[in-house]
């Protein structure tokens, strides 16, 4: 098997079905009465977001992403919103996890993240998100996302390189790497293998000082999601990737 030829087979290994009948779509269904009784008249929408729908999954991480739009009509804070949709999920029986801006739950053997935001004004579709490590808010723009992770053609060498996050045990939030990526591979046009030992080179010399906004907001620095000892481990673990003698020691 080719340098190339390794990735490719570990792509179509870690495939995800995206389509409208896709089994891990079923659990919308299953939560959309539960989020409906939630968030009563102030639920805008609930769908399919993140990595499910920008083609960046993989079948062993995250299986997908929900986003909870709610009405800027709501009097409760974006911290009580959060927490208020912790506890649903906690009456309702689901163990949950929690993120910096969503709540992993399991639902029917699937990960799902749920993420809620307050809409900002009924004239936009930006919304307002509750980051909880830092207990503060943030502006941010679902659809600007997904449709900046989709036109950059990066979803090969993202899922790639999300393997080898969740295999070496790091702590780097799927947006900044797929942001990341995009900045890592500006201009190049290099073969897959190619272009994941360039974002390596990347992570191991410029990422740790390398500041990445948020493509919906100027003003949200997605970089300072992640502190600099673990920068610092993501570039370490990247200098050895590159010192690797075949690909396997780089991702399986």
């Amino acid at each position: 098997m080719t340098p190339n030829e390794y990735p490719q087979a570990i792509l179509r290994r870690e495939a995800v079905d995206t389509g409208s009948l896709s089994p891990v779509r079923a659990v919308q269904a299953v939560l959309d009465p539960i989020i409906r009784e939630w968030a009563g008249t102030m639920l805008l929408g609930l769908y399919p977001s993140g990595s499910f729908i920008k083609g960046t999954a993989n079948n062993s991480g995250t299986d997908i992403d929900l986003f909870i739009s709610i009405s800027e009509q709501t009097t409760e804070s974006l911290r009580d919103i959060f927490q208020m949709l912790v506890r649903r999920m906690r009456e309702r029986g689901y163990t949950h996890t929690l993120q910096n801006v969503s709540v992993t739950i399991k639902v029917n053997g699937y990960d799902v993240d749920l993420v809620p935001g307050k809409r900002q004004n009924a004239y936009t579709t930006d919304h307002s998100l509750y980051r909880r490590k830092a207990d503060t808010w943030t502006k941010t723009n679902v659809s600007t996302h997904i449709h900046y992770v989709t036109a950059a053609g990066r979803q090969m060498e993202s899922r790639i390189l999300k393997l080898w996050r969740d295999q070496k045990g790091l702590d780097f939030p799927s947006f900044y790497l797929e942001l990341t990526v995009i900045d890592a591979l500006s201009g190049q046009s290099g073969s897959l293998a190619d272009n994941v030992l360039a974002v390596l080179h990347y992570l191991t010399n410029r990422f740790p000082i390398a500041r990445v906004v948020d493509p919906a907001n100027t003003a949200n620095t997605i970089s300072e999601d992640v502190t600099g000892a673990e920068k610092d481990r993501i570039a370490s673990k990247a200098a050895l990737a590159l010192k690797a003698t075949n690909w396997k020691q780089i991702v399986i």
